[in-house]
């Protein structure tokens, strides 16, 4: 079974998931807010998720930021819509800027570069990557 990754925001989700060996973290896609719930139905009618990793918005000195009552509430409604699958916190400080470096690193065009929704997707499987390497020292 897979595992299924967030990088929570108010304009656009990235979604990252596993392979189903759970070894590889793979970019998904990038869904409005909006759609999530519906996106997420139609792809469980296919794929079996046995857990979601959710980005923990925090500040320098561990303190939650100020997007972090938004991410509070993207849990509950996962929570509430898919009460089967449980839910792990990471860790998202960083995520953006070393998504951003990878973008610059891979040497696609200033155009591609400046689509946030990437930033978003290589986000979440930076912090679904994360969350891999975390569980294998466990």
């Amino acid at each position: 079974m897979r595992v299924m990754a967030f990088d929570y925001g108010t304009k656009r989700i990235g979604i990252a998931v596993t392979d189903p060996l759970q070894m590889i973290a793979n970019s998904l896609d990038t869904i409005h807010p909006l759609h999530i719930i519906d996106y997420l139905k139609k792809y469980l009618q296919t794929e079996q998720v046995e857990r979601f990793v959710v980005g923990e918005p925090k500040q320098m000195d561990n303190t939650p930021s100020q997007s972090a009552h938004h991410v509070k509430g993207f849990v509950n409604l996962l929570t509430k819509t898919f009460p089967e699958i449980p839910i792990d916190m990471v860790d998202e400080r960083f995520t953006s800027k070393m998504a951003s470096a990878v973008i610059l690193q891979s040497g696609i065009n200033k155009k591609a570069r400046q689509n946030k929704g990437l930033v978003d997707n290589i986000s979440a499987t930076i912090l679904l990557q994360s969350w891999l390497e975390r569980k294998a020292y466990l």
